[in-house]
């Protein structure tokens, strides 16, 4: 099995000012482990992007949290891939389940996103995951399948290489609930498959694939136990830099 290199991302939400911004990565900043280690982004809100990224140090990098699939046009309110690049955001969160249920999000803009990323050298966090229904239902596989075939289309086997997905299970973000770190291997081993079936073991082996579904610091240990998952995609308990620091350690002692 390839070495893959775990991936921490910490998704600010709608959450921090510009001063609660810069006292988060002053405090972080020099702390994360070496790149070659664990790749540890922080996903802010756009308003916020330039002013992380001019105080990243080597280690720690910068996401966007949306972008639209256009280069440029008359949609107020929204960022294209040229401006988030511009702001020096390397990552760029695609299909958040916040995005998909509130904003309209389906699996076809997905895609036009993904297309943009790549054509903008941005690396996409590819976001999929399931209801509660869905899951009680036994269709989570099924469901999931669906967000990966859509996802990837027109993608080459290059580009879903580079790309990291964060499978978040719906009924686990902010509600308290997570899956067991068993249920959550499982599941992402099914990605990992249909990946394989999409683009050959070589890809499915390199891809790194986070669970992202209420992550704490006390049961990051015990997931990133789990051989296939490559990492987590945390929002509230990563708003605190202590905790941020936790997680990445965490995944710097992954084996």
């Amino acid at each position: 099995m390839s070495k893959r290199i775990p991936v921490i991302a910490a998704n600010w939400k709608m959450y921090k000012t510009k001063d609660e911004a810069l006292a988060f990565i002053f405090a972080v900043n020099e702390k994360v482990p070496a790149r070659t280690e664990v790749e540890s982004i922080i996903c802010a809100p756009s308003i916020l992007l330039n002013l992380l990224v001019k105080r990243e140090g080597e280690n720690l990098r910068i996401g966007a949290q949306n972008m639209h699939y256009l280069d440029e046009g008359a949609y107020t309110g929204e960022n294209s891939p040229l401006q988030v690049k511009s702001a020096g955001a390397e990552y760029i969160l695609i299909g958040h389940s916040e995005r998909r249920s509130y904003y309209n999000e389906t699996d076809e803009t997905v895609n036009l996103k993904m297309v943009a990323a790549f054509k903008h050298e941005l690396t996409p966090i590819l976001c999929v995951g399931e209801v509660l229904s869905e899951r009680e239902s036994g269709a989570t596989k099924a469901v999931l399948d669906q967000q990966l075939e859509k996802a990837f289309l027109n993608i080459s086997a290059e580009q879903a290489l580079n790309t990291i997905i964060a499978y978040e299970p719906v009924w686990a973000i902010g509600t308290g609930k997570t899956a067991t770190p068993q249920m959550a291997n499982e599941t992402i081993k099914d990605v990992r498959a249909k990946v394989a079936a999409l683009y050959g073991n070589e890809v499915a082996d390199g891809i790194r694939i986070l669970y992202g579904g209420s992550v704490k610091p006390d049961n990051i240990k015990v997931l990133l136990e789990e051989s296939d998952i490559d990492g987590a995609l945390i929002g509230g308990a990563a708003l605190d830099p202590n905790n941020f620091l936790v997680f990445t350690e965490a995944a710097s002692n992954k084996k």
